[in-house]
């Protein structure tokens, strides 16, 4: 009988109890529900982990233009920038999310951790965290299984979709994800883990999901490399232990709360936010003629 991730303190309770770790609860967890043995786990991890290297890579090499026009090659542009705002990491990790996120709004192959619509920032957090401290691709995947199980529990007391809970439960959930790992990977306790958590959900919450034209890149992108870069900060600030002061269950809870009362205009359904301004109106518009194909001889109906 594996653990169910209903809460964070019943996840903390049950791995003191049995004497296991965060990440084998969640090894346990897939097993059962998969039905698999933990080696085909394990592979499918770092499977999705490779997916996520090649997604960033891929974004950084190859042409990224979205057929809307609003993407072109932001993630490029940010890498190749001569002037560094903060530090060159920085820099990278930025590029990264942008990276792996193009790939997506480009219809390429990624990663949905934990959806589409967040899929740089894991990618980008993580080969960047990588790189920095030379984790090797076995912690990268304990980190990746822990994250699996913030996640779960996520979607239990909240949600993970943009349509339910505004884009606080999609670049939000993301960022938590790569917060608890990132503190995971760098050997932090688990009060410092959930702690990392409480901090991103507090940064995120209330944010809403409204995609200009109804695509999943503006402001989507962009937002997943912000994502990224709160996730980092989160768990600097947790490894200092320094409080979060409301409970990381609280914080979810709050999350959901949130989620529940937000308008329907601001979860996914581009009707509010930036996607309801004249520019991203007109976007729609002329994208919706685009999508509009009439054979030369179709007759239309009268």
């Amino acid at each position: 009988m594996s653990f169910l991730f209903e809460s964070f303190s019943g996840w903390k309770k049950y791995s003191e109890e049995r004497s296991l770790s965060l990440v084998n609860v969640v090894l346990d967890y897939e097993v059962t529900q998969k039905g698999a043995t933990q080696e085909q786990i394990w592979q499918g991890v770092q499977q999705a982990y490779r997916v996520m290297k090649d997604a960033v890579k891929t974004g950084l090499e190859q042409e990224m233009s979205s057929r809307s026009g609003m993407i072109a090659n932001g993630a490029k542009k940010v890498y190749a920038n001569p002037l560094t705002v903060l530090s060159p990491e920085f820099q990278r990790l930025i590029s990264r999310a942008l990276a792996a996120k193009e790939v997506n709004s480009c219809m390429g192959r990624i990663v949905a951790a934990p959806t589409a619509g967040a899929s740089g920032i894991l990618p980008g957090t993580l080969v960047t965290l990588q790189e920095i401290h030379g984790l090797t691709d076995v912690q990268i995947c304990e980190g990746l299984l822990l994250g699996a199980g913030i996640a779960l529990i996520i979607e239990q007391k909240a949600s993970l979709a943009g349509a339910v809970g505004g884009c606080q439960a999609e670049t939000g959930s993301a960022a938590a994800m790569a917060a608890g790992a990132i503190v995971h990977c760098l050997g932090g306790s688990t009060d410092q883990l959930f702690n990392a958590v409480a901090i991103t959900i507090q940064c995120m919450l209330g944010l809403v999901c409204d995609p200009v034209a109804g695509l999943v890149e503006v402001p989507c992108v962009v937002r997943n490399a912000s994502a990224a870069a709160i996730a980092f900060s989160s768990a600097q600030i947790a490894l200092s232990n320094v409080s979060a002061v409301i409970p990381v269950d609280e914080c979810i809870e709050a999350m959901g709360e949130i989620g529940a009362s937000m308008e329907s205009r601001y979860k996914e359904t581009a009707l509010g936010g930036l996607a309801a301004t004249l520019t991203g109106q007109e976007i729609a518009k002329r994208i919706l003629i685009q999508d509009i194909e009439i054979l030369p001889d179709q007759e239309l109906p009268e």
